[in-house]
């Protein structure tokens, strides 16, 4: 499986940004895909998942103001992101695995898949 991840950019503090994943393959449905996103100087953390099942977990520093959503005709996994905030910055990475239990959906390296990154700044 191959991910592209697009739709970084520098947008205003308040702001928003739709990010989008796309996945090579045929399973994609039975995957579980996830955002994470990596400050300079920082570990890479997670912040959001949807399962196959379209069950999603969310980090409490995003949660309502990000909504991850998936759309398997399309192979696409997106993260909408809302009232962006300045330490919201980080590249943003797109991951994905066909076999995470729940315990593991927020561990990084239970993924095998994994996009290119996309670089979300915001601006104060």
């Amino acid at each position: 499986v191959q991910l592209q991840a697009s739709g970084g950019g520098l947008v205003q503090a308040g702001g928003s940004l739709r990010l989008s994943c796309t996945a090579s393959g045929r399973t994609f449905n039975r995957y579980t895909m996830a955002w994470f996103r990596q400050a300079p100087g920082k570990e890479r953390e997670f912040v959001a998942a949807i399962r196959w099942t379209s069950t999603t977990h969310y980090a409490d520093s995003v949660k309502g103001r990000f909504t991850i959503t998936r759309d398997n005709a399309k192979n696409t996994v997106y993260l909408q992101m809302n009232n962006l905030k300045p330490e919201d910055a980080a590249v943003y990475y797109c991951a994905g695995d066909r076999e995470i239990i729940l315990s593991s959906l927020r561990l990084p390296y239970e993924y095998d898949y994994w996009g290119q990154g996309t670089l979300v700044t915001v601006s104060s």
